[in-house]
This record gives structure tokens, C-alpha cells and sequence, in this order.
């Protein structure tokens, strides 16, 4: 009776067999992609972290860029209201032209006034002779 019962659960042994390989397969990769989730949820949570670290900085940089166009705004509008008062090159001609016309800075030495005194000298001279 022993063999008769042999052969029957040589086949059912081989099922078994089969299941349970099938079945710790299974596991396994149930166990990887248990793993890949976690690191898939890890990687997302530290972009989630970057991006938000990168949002805080564009947004500081972002104030800092409207507060100087702020300041040069403001620049701007108190050079426009100066610009008025500012003389123009035509005023600015004439007073040149009036300032050669005096040479005020131009000093006269002791030797320059004796040289006029004596070409001045020497005209009379000419118109009293001519006379």
C-alpha cells in the first residue's frame, strides 16, 4: 500500500513544491517593489524640500530686485525734477563767450604791462609824428 501512495503525492509534492517557490517569488517582489516605493516617496519628499528651498530664495530675490527698481524709480523722478534746473549749452556759450571776452583769470605779469605801455608809447609817437 505504501507504494500506491507513493506516486500520488510525488505529484502533489511537486505542486507544493511549486507553490511555495511561486509564492516566495512573489514575496520577493512584493519586498522590491515595497523598497522602490519608499525610495520613490524619499526622493519625492526631498524635491518637495529643494523646490520649496529654491521658491524662498526666488521670492527673497524677488523683493530685493522691486526694492532697487524701487530705488531707481525714485532716483529717476528726482533727476527729471532737477533736469530744469539744469543750464543748457546755449547759457552755457555765452557765459564762455563773456568770460574770453574779460580773460579775468588770465594774470597780466610786470613785463606784459611794460610791453603794452611801450607798444602803446610807441603808437602816439607815430600819430604825433604823422601830424
Amino acid at each position: 500500500m505504501d507504494e500506491q501512495f507513493q506516486p500520488q503525492q510525488d505529484p502533489i509534492n511537486a505542486l507544493l513544491s511549486e507553490f511555495g517557490t511561486r509564492l516566495n517569488e512573489t514575496e520577493e517582489k512584493q519586498r522590491l517593489i515595497k523598497d522602490r516605493i519608499l525610495l520613490i516617496g524619499e526622493n519625492l519628499i526631498s524635491t518637495k524640500e529643494d523646490s520649496l528651498k529654491q521658491d524662498s530664495e526666488i521670492k527673497k530675490q524677488i523683493k530685493q530686485i522691486n526694492f532697487e527698481l524701487d530705488s531707481l524709480k525714485q532716483l529717476i523722478t528726482r533727476i527729471i525734477n532737477e533736469v530744469p534746473n539744469f543750464a543748457r549749452k546755449t547759457e552755457l556759450e555765452i557765459l564762455e563767450r563773456q568770460m574770453k571776452m574779460f580773460q579775468p583769470l588770465e594774470p597780466t605779469t610786470i613785463h606784459d604791462v611794460k610791453r603794452i605801455v611801450q607798444e602803446e608809447i610807441k603808437k602816439l609817437n607815430q600819430k604825433n609824428i604823422n601830424k
